[in-house]
This record gives C-alpha cells, sequence and structure tokens, in this order.
C-alpha cells in the first residue's frame, strides 16, 4: 500500500469514528484537556486566568458587563450561515458562547507553543511576528487600510496595528462573543482597531477601499464554499493593486503527514472542515478569483504565509 492510499484509509477510518456522537465527544473532551495541560505545562494557568476575564477581577461569575457589550455590539439583522453553527475547538456550541471566546487567547498559547524548540508562551507573538515579517518582506509600501478578516479576539489584528500604527484596521468577525473579548482586550489601547461584526465573505465594507486583507487562521476553519466566497470578498474590498495575505496551517507540513493516528482524531475532532481546507489548491482559488500568482513563505515547521496581489495599477 503506497502512502497515499495510506493516508486515505487512515483519513476514512478517523472519520468514520468520529461520526459516531460518544466517539466524537471523547475525542473533543481528549483534545480540550490536552490543550489545558499543555498550558500549565509552560505557565500559562488556563483556568485561573479565565476566571479572572470571566468576572473582570471578581468572583469568577460572569460580569454583566459581557453581555451589555455584546447587545451593544451585535448586528440583530446578521444570519448565521449553516455551516457555522457546529461545533468548533471541543466547544459545543462552537464559536457562539462565552466559554469560547473568553479561552481564545489561553488557547492560542497553549497551541503554538511547540511551535518553536523553546516551547514556552511566546509561541503565539512569534507566530504572530513571523507573519509581519513575511508580510513587511512582501508588500512594497506600509498598507494605510487594512481588513482583517475572521479576527476571532483580536490577536492577528492588534498584530497589524502594532506592525502599522498609523493605518486603519477594521477586524471582522462573525462571532459577537469573540468580537466583543477583542473589544474589551483593546479597550485602553490609544489606536485601537475597528470592530465589525460579520461574516469574512459577506462584510458589508465597501469595495476596492483597502490596501491589505488578511487572514490568519481562518480558511481550515471554513467549508470550501465559503473558503472561495472569502477570496472573493477579500477581491471585491481590494484597491487595484492591493494584496490579500492568508497566514494558515501548511497542507505539506512534514508534521500534519508524520501526526500518529490518534493525535489526528483529536485534531479534527475540533476542525469539522479541516479535510476540505488540506484538499483547497488555495493558489489556483485566488488565481481563478482575478489575482496574480501567490506567493508562499513557510514561516513556522506547520504554517505557511500566502500573499497574492489584485491585477492592476495601485492607485
Amino acid at each position: 500500500m503506497n502512502n497515499a492510499i495510506a493516508t486515505r484509509s487512515i483519513t476514512g477510518l478517523i472519520n468514520r469514528a468520529l461520526a459516531i456522537k460518544p466517539l466524537a465527544n471523547f475525542a473533543k473532551d481528549r483534545a480540550r484537556n490536552m490543550m489545558i495541560k499543555r498550558a500549565e505545562s509552560i505557565g500559562v494557568y488556563w483556568l485561573d486566568e479565565v476566571a479572572k476575564l470571566r468576572s473582570r477581577g471578581g468572583n469568577g461569575a460572569l460580569n454583566p458587563l459581557w453581555e451589555q457589550e455584546r447587545a451593544a455590539i451585535c448586528d440583530r439583522t446578521l444570519t448565521y450561515p449553516d455551516y457555522y453553527l457546529t461545533s468548533f475547538h471541543a466547544y459545543e456550541e462552537g464559536n457562539l458562547g462565552w466559554e469560547p471566546a473568553l479561552e481564545a487567547t489561553v488557547a492560542a498559547k497553549a497551541v503554538h507553543a511547540r511551535l518553536w524548540p523553546e516551547g514556552d508562551a511566546r509561541g503565539d507573538v512569534r507566530l504572530r511576528q513571523s507573519y509581519l515579517d513575511a508580510l513587511a518582506e512582501r508588500l512594497p509600501t506600509a498598507p494605510e487600510s487594512i481588513v482583517d478578516l475572521g479576527c476571532s479576539t483580536g490577536l492577528s489584528t492588534c498584530a497589524l496595528q502594532s506592525a502599522y500604527p498609523h493605518a486603519h484596521i477594521t477586524g471582522v468577525e462573525l462571532s459577537d462573543y469573540f468580537l466583543t473579548v477583542a473589544q474589551y482586550q483593546t479597550r485602553a489601547s490609544a489606536a485601537a482597531p475597528q470592530w465589525r461584526h460579520a461574516a469574512a465573505e459577506q462584510t458589508g465594507l465597501s469595495g476596492q477601499s483597502v490596501d491589505l486583507v488578511s487572514a490568519s487562521l481562518l480558511f481550515h476553519e471554513l467549508p470550501t464554499s465559503a473558503a472561495l466566497d472569502v477570496i472573493r470578498e477579500a477581491h471585491r474590498l481590494l484597491k487595484p493593486g492591493g494584496h490579500f495575505a492568508i497566514m494558515e496551517m501548511n497542507p505539506q507540513s512534514e508534521v500534519y503527514k508524520k501526526l500518529p493516528a490518534y493525535v489526528l482524531t483529536l485534531l479534527k475532532s475540533t476542525e469539522p472542515y479541516l479535510d476540505q481546507y488540506f484538499s483547497l489548491d488555495l493558489h489556483q482559488a485566488l488565481m481563478d478569483a482575478g489575482f496574480n500568482q501567490p506567493s508562499q513563505q513557510i514561516n513556522t515547521s506547520r504554517h505557511r504565509v500566502v500573499i497574492a496581489q489584485k491585477t492592476g495599477a495601485a492607485s
């Protein structure tokens, strides 16, 4: 049996196992516990940090200000697409709840801790910086206007704001829970980004209005149809000559190719569209949408940065 056939066989077996709800729930629980233990092992005290954030320094109960602020930021006319109403990252409520939103920062620190040999809590910051370094190498001039698609709780948006302090930056996120946390965590910033409750594939922002559209760790959470819609929306938003930059998991990474079946099962239990992302020809999809031939840079053992320019001269 060659490697390709073996991989398909293992993938099929894992998918069949995850279709059995008790097994899927067991895998999600194991994946979550592994992340919490990893966080604790690097000095990120997951439960304590989340309790402080939930209560904003109180007794651990959810501070009522969270719901008040969510009501203010939420677009009540927005309809969540069907693909979004599923379980993500071992949370039954997916991205539409306080637990996933309040745990997003500590989860990022845990997941990205081992990207570098030190294996410490700086892994996520170093991942974001590796993306910014790739942008600096590829972009001819600093962008003055940026849209960050699928911004989650704002880690990617704030990294962009730090790198381009004079740029006007808008973070777009479909979960009003995540967006509320993003707004709260930047409340004291002198140059806080703007936050917009919208789908990445239908932002409602003006066309041909920005220099850079960025998407960090978004595409592996999308089915193929939504991924293609996001690419088309990015093309619509960009000025002629503008750039679309994607920082994502690298399907060709040897790390993923060599994952033990058990670990792959845990990963897939938390990422319902991972197979579709891994089978997507991202470069071809970008060109089909009207972008020039994309560039690709490997920024970690597991990630890549893909940058494509919209055809036409910059104004």
